[in-house]
């Protein structure tokens, strides 16, 4: 488990087992593309934390957790971080998968540790990435006892009623049909966010702050790339301008220039076919 703090801070609580790293993210909403909407989601959080009495006066609340789910590559995690830059209290990043174990009472020990440690920190934002791991629906027949065990205290850790206040939930999944009714419930997640595949505007967006960063010729057309990338993501949109800037920098080109674009797709399409 990893919490990011403001850089500054100062922790004076003794490191948990599980270890904790501070680190200074330095990626921000204005570093995600094409996922305003979503973001605008995420800015409650932010509000809420930074003025808690302006939602008081109307009696609202923030959500208590969030669900990002979408296919791989689409930008959950990247929004995770983005958030974490934003808001000025701990957040911690959770591997689900690390709760996941053979031995009895350990997976829900180290659901209790996280949600224990977090109240201590209260506000503060908790992150569980790949909620599937350890959140699956839960079979009729005899299960596996020590998942059991783990997903009940992390049904109960997540309940609003158990739950410590200021501790808000994020969670991302790519396989949302795989988790249990009970954990994704209102009142434990309030609030479910599709991160989508990005649209035209959403590519050529993503492209654009890729390539910003880029030397460019005069002929690259990144829009023209935005119609030919139909059903890409985020993630394999920002591989492409990389691999176009790899191909530059093998032909010693001072810039990216519209054949090592055309080379880059054809990378990608020749990987499509090998998978």
């Amino acid at each position: 488990m990893r919490v990011f703090r403001r850089s500054g801070e100062v922790r004076t609580r003794t490191e948990p087992p599980l270890g904790f790293t501070d680190h200074d993210s330095r990626t921000h909403f204005s570093d995600v593309a094409g996922l305003d909407h979503i973001v605008a989601e995420l800015r409650d959080l932010v509000d809420y934390v930074s003025d808690p009495g302006r939602f008081e006066r109307l009696n609202a609340r923030p959500p208590r957790g969030i669900l990002l789910h979408g296919e791989p590559g689409c930008g959950k995690t990247l929004l995770a971080r983005a958030l974490a830059a934003e808001i000025n209290v701990p957040f911690y990043f959770v591997s689900a998968t690390s709760f996941v174990e053979r031995f009895v009472g350990l997976g829900a020990s180290r659901v209790r540790e996280v949600f224990e440690n977090a109240a201590a920190d209260a506000p503060c934002i908790v992150f569980l990435d790949e909620l599937d791991a350890a959140g699956r629906r839960r079979s009729d027949g005899d299960g596996d006892r020590e998942f059991d065990h783990t997903l009940n205290q992390l049904l109960v850790d997540l309940d609003g009623f158990f739950s410590a206040p200021g501790v808000v939930t994020l969670a991302a999944t790519n396989r949302p049909e795989l988790l249990d009714p009970a954990l994704i419930r209102p009142g434990r997640f309030d609030r479910k966010i599709r991160v989508p595949l990005p649209d035209l505007d959403g590519r050529l967006a993503v492209l654009r702050l890729h390539a910003a960063t880029r030397p460019g010729a005069a002929d690259l057309d990144w829009a023209t790339v935005a119609a030919k990338t139909e059903g890409r993501s985020p993630a394999e949109l920002a591989n492409l301008v990389n691999e176009a800037a790899l191909l530059a920098v093998r032909a010693r080109c001072e810039a990216v220039r519209w054949v090592h674009v055309e080379l880059a797709l054809e990378r990608m399409d020749a990987w499509d076919v090998v998978h």
